[in-house]
């Protein structure tokens, strides 16, 4: 299988540096139009897509991004290898804004959105102890390492519904619970990664220290934005060194990305409903 990197970008990250052939596509799937356009091109070879998870210009809420159509749209197009770029708070002294983290662990508190591509005439239950790829992961930790910035290996990230940022007790609560980082767009961008059967990590680009913090009992928007930005440039710098660490053809992954859906469909094959498959076939269509 010919390797494709996608990439969802998030706050401040807009773009692709360098891309050959860059072109903006339009992809349009059963659940409608993704965020934006996607762009796509190659780089060192390696064939790439691009899509900014807010929309450029930022037009999206945390609520609102169209997770199920920006999954469907990178799968359909071709990608194998997933990196989401997120931007977070920080719910530990230790990892300061400026940091980045890879992501190895979730812990879910939205309550807004459609979490899931399954549905009545398909129900299906992908495992998810392990929500991120090991070895993709370790591809952005070396790619992040490389650029200069300092990086964290493995942490727990806590997805807030958000757009509002944490209360001062909700921020403590979460400490207490010993999530490393916060955010607003991790899932069910992470859960529909894995019932695609993507290879799926996660950067997250630490901002703020959230509200916890004695020095920043406050988030400011624009404290946000002007950290977000600074970020931005090394997370553009780490993109541009992920072809030359995943420059091989793409593999059965070793951690079981790629075969999610091998015993994830509970419904029956004479009962599963022809629409929902056909719905879903250019995604699941290899188990159907």
């Amino acid at each position: 299988m010919e390797r494709m990197i996608g990439v969802i970008g998030g706050s401040g990250v807009y773009q692709i540096d360098g891309l050959e052939g860059a072109e903006w596509t339009d992809v349009e799937t059963p659940f409608g139009a993704p965020s934006d356009q996607i762009l796509t091109g190659s780089l060192n070879g390696v064939k790439m897509a691009f899509l900014p998870r807010h929309g450029r210009g930022h037009v999206h809420t945390p609520s609102t991004v169209p997770y199920r159509a920006n999954i469907f749209a990178m799968k359909a197009l071709g990608v194998t290898d997933l990196v989401a770029v997120s931007a977070v708070g920080s719910l530990k002294e230790a990892y300061a804004p400026g940091d980045f983290l890879i992501v190895d662990q979730y812990i879910d508190r939205t309550f807004a959105r459609e979490k899931t591509f399954f549905g009545p005439g398909l129900v299906g239950h992908v495992p998810f102890a392990h929500p991120t790829c090991a070895a993709l992961s370790d591809a952005c930790a070396k790619a992040a390492q490389a650029t200069g910035v300092k990086t964290h290996i493995g942490g727990t990230y806590i997805a807030m519904e958000g757009p509002q940022f944490s209360t001062l007790a909700e921020s403590r609560l979460y400490r207490s619970w010993g999530a490393d980082v916060i955010g607003m767009t991790g899932m069910p961008e992470a859960k529909l990664a894995r019932e695609a059967e993507l290879r799926y990590a996660c950067v997250a680009m630490i901002t703020d220290y959230d509200c916890w913090h004695p020095d920043h009992d406050a988030v400011d928007v624009a404290q946000v934005v002007q950290v977000a930005i600074a970020n931005a440039g090394k997370a553009r710098e780490l993109i541009a060194a992920l072809p030359a660490l995943l420059n091989s053809p793409a593999q059965t992954c070793p951690c079981g990305c790629g075969n999610a859906l091998d015993s994830a469909i509970m419904t029956a094959p004479d009962k599963r409903d022809p629409a929902m498959k056909a719905k879903l076939a250019p995604i699941m269509g290899r188990v159907f």
